[in-house]
């Protein structure tokens, strides 16, 4: 029988799937893609009799696809903590969602295997920026102030390299990044040994001091906007960065608009730290989409950005 692992392409997915495989080794199609490209169900399409697994990708912004999947015969696994709207409805459909704001899609597989690769789940919670949960997770496996270190900034530098218009922008294909890892079932030997992370460690550098030479466009009590010109550089650090952000202040909330070549904006959104709700709320009512605490925009056009202000500063 055919197996497709679909996954979002930063830290969260990538890990998700490399816990899932290291306990159910198979030979798979994969589909992934730049952080942004969450329509991802609908490069499956023709899939029949096939067994999909699907992780970090929203099931709401999915839905047709997904209903077409399902109508094709194909088994489909589901771990995600964005947004879902009505969830699905069918004996093939197998969903593990929980939008609560202090999980992601690895927690979800660690729940599922019962903590058994736990050590990945710590990189890929601190990379999805829900710092309290990974250093809970840290807790439980009595890991050490170096270690628990050294697994953050991996999260965060796998995280790093999803960001970016297309594939073009970023230092490694998702996929790449994927096959790099999964032959490691101990984290600290991938830090060890990987020439990939010796790359992007030295780009996230470069990119952070671009982005932290920049001042707010806009500030209140609401939060921060910042506004990034069109650069690989500013989409690579948009993720990372607007996470920095949020830990800077976590009573406040931010936005960073990245401006796209056509003269609209890319646009990502945090809830504060202190108050995680609503990133999605605002998103949704822009055409964009994500979870609780962070979400994004990936076209606003410029006539629409006024109309964005003032709902964030309606929303927070």
């Amino acid at each position: 029988m055919p197996y497709i692992d679909i996954f979002n392409g930063d830290a969260d997915g990538i890990l998700a799937l490399h816990q899932l495989r290291l306990q159910n080794p198979l030979k798979s199609r994969l589909v992934t893609g730049v952080k942004r490209d969450t329509l991802l169900l609908q490069h499956a399409l023709s899939a029949r009799d096939s067994v999909i697994t699907v992780l970090d990708i929203s099931s709401h912004a999915n839905r047709e696809p997904l209903l077409q999947l399902l109508n094709q015969g194909n088994t489909v696994h589901y771990f995600d903590h964005h947004f879902a709207g009505e969830i699905v409805e069918s004996p093939l459909f197998h969903s593990h969602i929980d939008t609560s704001p202090g999980v992601c899609t690895s927690i979800l597989v660690d729940r599922y295997l019962a903590g058994k690769y736990r050590l990945w789940t710590v990189a890929a919670t601190f990379g999805d920026n829900l710092h309290a949960s990974a250093f809970q997770l840290a807790e439980s496996l009595k890991l050490d102030p170096k270690k628990t270190e050294e697994l953050r900034e991996l999260g965060e530098l796998i995280n790093y390299n999803a960001y970016g218009e297309t594939l073009a922008d970023l230092h490694f294909s998702p996929e790449t990044l994927f096959l790099a890892l999964h032959p490691f079932t101990d984290p600290f030997e991938f830090i060890q040994s990987s020439g990939e992370l010796k790359q992007l460690r030295e780009g996230f550098r470069s990119d952070m001091q671009k982005a932290e030479e920049k001042q707010a466009l806009r500030q209140s009590s609401a939060g921060r906007i910042f506004q990034f010109p069109n650069a690989a550089w500013s989409r690579r650090v948009s993720g990372v960065f607007s996470n920095h952000l949020a830990r800077e202040s976590p009573e406040q909330a931010h936005t960073l608009l990245v401006e796209r070549e056509d003269g609209s904006f890319l646009v990502g959104v945090r809830a504060p730290i202190a108050r995680p709700y609503g990133a999605d709320t605002l998103c949704l009512k822009f055409s964009g989409g994500g979870r609780v605490a962070a979400a994004g925009i990936n076209q606003l056009a410029p006539e629409d950005v006024e109309r964005f202000f003032d709902a964030f500063e309606k929303q927070f």
